[in-house]
């Protein structure tokens, strides 16, 4: 306080005239003489304000994906790079294993800006924008996942778009492999599966009236309520990837899996647009490449885990049943009679239409003739 008292005085005995900063140091140190001077350079160096630090940036990620699961494994890896990326980086709170809550909710905090971040399934994705639906509301649409790959890669960038244009940058696109159904019994035709509670996810009202228009018994729930419902025989049966039901142990209550390929189970992380326009040029493709990878990991990893899960269930009690041809043209049947519905409602009709068109190009089949008359 003294030294800066000091300064000010000093200051306020020199000339009246205003002068370039410059000019004024030069006649400050003068009115000291040679022997004050270093100390006089000193005090003005110690009251000149700090360089302006690089902005670090605060995002919190939410997601159900599993604590130490390779999901949450690649999202800590891609913290560590974002903290290293240039201009300041950005810190990464990750909040595992639906902590702050199921997708609905972590989509409503996303939404009012509680959350910055999620990675999410394609039900949470369509909460922002419906496109992404086109990806895994189809059941039986895809045979391969290098179907998916091919479809996906000829429609992220649209997708992308649209979700850019309601506020959210999409950060990496993901999978976690085949969607199959898990029971308390037996179930090897959709009758069996009519007679049992199935779970389905809260929020996804559109589904919940197409199934029970089809004569099946759904139960919304969200997914941290899975096990204790099936403790409790709320329900009965739940679609779900293998590595889900290993890792949340589902499968010791719903011991029994139909070996269907019913739909792959699709997802990605999304930022908030606001956010990410906060942040520097430089910092932005630094922290894309790092999420990039990190999807293309748990990509990677989730395909070579899908078989492992199934094998340890299979070791710890899981009745598999297979499908004969004849059980499987039932399935395809339910299946594409509800296309029709499903176009239009819950999946854009354009989309629907052209996922189903390019997977017949990959396939080397002719394309679908025009739906209404009008081309597809």
């Amino acid at each position: 306080m003294f030294r800066r008292t000091t300064l000010v005085l000093l200051l306020s005995n020199t000339r009246k005239t205003e002068l370039p900063p410059a000019s004024a140091t030069r006649v400050f140190l003068n009115s000291l003489g040679a022997r004050t001077a270093p100390f006089a350079l000193a005090t003005l160096f110690l009251l000149s304000p700090p360089p302006a630090a690089a902005r670090t940036v605060r995002i919190k990620l939410a997601t159900l994906a599993p604590k130490d699961s390779s999901y949450h494994r690649s999202l800590v890896a891609m913290a560590d790079q974002w903290k290293k990326a240039p201009g300041g980086g950005a810190t990464l709170v990750i909040y595992p294993q639906g902590v702050q809550g199921g997708e609905a909710a972590v989509m409503q905090k996303l939404r009012a800006g509680q959350l910055q971040a999620a990675m999410v399934t394609a039900v949470g994705l369509s909460e922002i924008d419906g496109s992404v639906a086109a990806l895994q509301n189809t059941p039986l649409l895809f045979r391969t996942l290098e179907e998916l790959d091919h479809v996906r890669d000829k429609l992220h960038a649209q997708m992308e778009k649209k979700l850019a244009d309601r506020g959210f940058i999409v950060l990496f696109w993901a999978d976690a492999g085949w969607v199959r159904f898990f029971s308390t019994e037996p179930v090897v035709r959709p009758a069996d599966l009519r007679k049992l509670k199935l779970f389905v996810w809260q929020g996804d009202n559109q589904f919940v009236d197409m199934i029970k228009s089809a004569g099946y018994q759904p139960v919304p729930l969200e997914t941290s309520d899975i096990y204790p419902a099936l403790q409790s025989g709320m329900i009965q049966a739940v679609p779900s990837p293998n590595t889900f039901a290993l890792s949340t142990q589902l499968f010791t209550k719903a011991n029994h899996m139909l070996d269907l390929k019913w739909a792959p189970l699709v997802g990605g992380a999304v930022l908030s647009k606001k956010v990410w326009d906060t942040i520097a040029p430089e910092t932005q493709k630094a922290m894309l490449a790092a999420a990039q990878q990190a999807g293309r990991q748990m990509k990677t990893e989730s395909r070579r885990e899908e078989e492992q899960a199934l094998q340890t269930m299979k070791s710890r009690g899981l009745i598999v049943h297979e499908l004969t041809p004849k059980l499987e043209g039932e399935w395809r049947l339910v299946a594409e009679l509800a296309y029709p519905y499903l176009r239009g409602k819950m999946v854009q009709a354009e989309l629907f239409d052209e996922v189903r068109n390019l997977l017949r190009e990959y396939r080397g089949e002719k394309p679908l003739p025009p739906a209404n008359g009008k081309k597809q």
